[in-house]
């Protein structure tokens, strides 16, 4: 609308976030990329001052953080083995003034175990960043070098709920959750294997988790994929390859079915506007936002239905006529101005189906199997049915979780601004507790709802490492199968041919008799 009209027209602006929801969004991200930070030590004071009687003055001027609410900055006054002597940052009066007050407290040693000894990492005159415990307990603090961002969405509407874009909008204005283009890694794979589940395949297809070399072309070498455990483990469902992550796996599906296809339906899902249709693209190589990530979850969440990530929901200008509506739905029906028994009024839903619905479902129910038995086995401790992916890229440079309840999908994204080792962790390890601190609270005073198994889907017990049906018994699982499809007497290994150049079919007695060598299959 132009800033004129924005600035100076009175608008009324009304926007999708929830604030409860906005300020847990914000300390689940900021707890996390400060419980990782402690972990890498103390780095050193914000700055040093030099104190003379009144201390006050100059800690005055020195720059703070003013959205992380939680914390205040301090002097060190003394420091001794038991702990150090602070005094709190004063605030200023409505005109700008420094108040006088000179407010004090303590650092034990117990709330700075994570930084060293008190006398070996704090001096008389260091200013700090400081929380308060209890009374006039304080515990030490340090601005974490690594960065995150976290999103909160309506998976049935697109609407945003809660957005946190870093650690503090007073240290980068730089939004991670819409600008950051970053590898989505293996958070990636459900696109891929929801191409796999729309286009003939099953939950218990299996596929040869085996070497795999890849001509690159233009002089490039071959191109050796490999799991991160370094290891290969033979055939195995496709299911296996989401809960567990299996690179390989993956490779090989996209490779079965061509990588166009993969591309066509990462497009599809908004997730890229033009996927090069490269081998190392269904790892998750490309690089994209945490926003269109979680809108891209979002499809699995209801259904298959395409939605449109907003943050505002409404405007009127200043007579209160309304100049823009998100909600583009049609109803009829719902000018009626009196009640008159008439039925419930029907409002058409005009989103666009991406996805099979019966896909959707047996991607999620896939996906609840990350959580239950998988790579994001923490995220059990929400206590509700959640569906999700970790994702994690090369050298550990960045860390996804992206999960849903029924109606609610949050992605978490952490990463160093300019790409860094995390050291060795993944996303189960880092983005995922993040999203389950989150979770925890977000879904209280909520019913615990399953995921609607859509009508035609029918739930066939199979053993879930062979996919083959099972009557009982250990790792039996009841698995997903759209019309016309069910587990199979015997099994066709995606990516494995025998002699003759045919699928090797192998029957459930013998589905051991392939074996790996270091030099190849046998």
């Amino acid at each position: 609308y132009g800033e004129d009209r924005l600035y100076g027209g009175g608008l009324s602006v009304r926007t999708s976030l929830d604030p409860q929801l906005q300020i847990l969004a914000r300390k689940s991200l900021i707890d996390g990329l400060v419980a990782f930070d402690h972990e890498h030590g103390w780095r050193g004071p914000v700055t040093h001052i030099e104190m003379g009687a009144d201390w006050g003055l100059p800690l005055a001027e020195v720059q703070g953080l003013y959205d992380v609410i939680e914390w205040r900055q301090a002097v060190v006054l003394t420091v001794n083995g038991e702990g150090a002597e602070i005094g709190i940052k004063p605030g200023r009066d409505g005109a700008g003034r420094v108040l006088a007050d000179r407010v004090t407290g303590t650092i034990p040693a117990g709330e700075m175990e994570w930084a060293g000894r008190p006398a070996d990492v704090l001096h008389a005159g260091d200013v700090v960043f400081v929380e308060r415990v209890a009374g006039a307990t304080w515990r030490l603090h340090q601005v974490p070098q690594v960065n995150g961002a976290l999103v909160a969405m309506h998976p049935q509407t697109g609407r945003v709920l809660a957005m946190v874009g870093g650690f503090s909008f007073a240290e980068s204005q730089f939004n991670r959750a819409t600008q950051a283009m970053r590898q989505p890694g293996s958070a990636f794979k459900p696109i891929v294997y929801a191409a796999a589940l729309d286009n003939g395949y099953t939950p218990s297809s299996v596929i040869m988790d085996a070497p795999i070399e890849i001509e690159q072309g233009n002089g490039l070498g071959m191109w050796r994929p490999e799991n991160s455990s370094n290891q290969f483990y033979g055939p195995s469902t496709l299911r296996t390859g989401i809960e567990l992550s299996r690179n390989v796996m993956t490779v090989r599906l996209a490779n079965d079915m061509g990588m166009p296809l993969v591309s066509e339906y990462a497009e599809r899902f908004g997730l890229y506007d033009d996927l090069p249709p490269l081998l190392s693209m269904a790892l998750g190589s490309g690089e994209t936002t945490v926003l269109r990530m979680v809108s891209a979850y979002a499809v699995f969440a209801n259904g298959g239905r395409q939605v449109r990530p907003t943050l505002i929901d409404r405007i009127q200008d200043r007579f209160g006529a309304t100049i823009f509506r998100y909600e583009d739905r049609t109803c009829a029906e719902c000018a009626a101005t009196a009640w008159a028994n008439q039925p419930e009024p029907t409002i058409v839903d005009n989103r666009q189906q991406i996805l099979d619905p019966m896909t959707a479902y047996q991607v999620t129910s896939m996906m609840e199997g990350v959580v239950q038995r998988g790579t994001a086995t923490v995220v059990r401790e929400v206590g509700r049915p959640i569906a999700g992916k970790t994702g994690t890229t090369n050298d550990y440079n960045d860390a996804w979780f992206i999960g849903f309840s029924p109606n609610l999908v949050v992605g978490v994204f952490v990463g160093y601004d300019t790409p860094a080792s995390l050291g060795t962790n993944t996303g189960g390890s880092l983005a995922a507790p993040i999203f389950t601190e989150f979770m925890k609270v977000a879904l209280v005073g909520q019913p615990s709802t399953p995921f609607r198994v859509p009508y035609g889907i029918s739930l066939i017990p199979i053993d879930r490492r062979t996919g083959l049906r099972s009557e009982g018994g250990e790792g039996v699982i009841l698995e997903a199968f759209k019309p016309g499809t069910s587990p199979p007497d015997s099994y066709s290994i995606i990516g494995y041919t025998d002699d003759l150049g045919r699928p090797l079919t192998v029957a459930p007695e013998a589905d051991r008799a392939v074996v790996l060598g270091t030099g190849g299959l046998y």
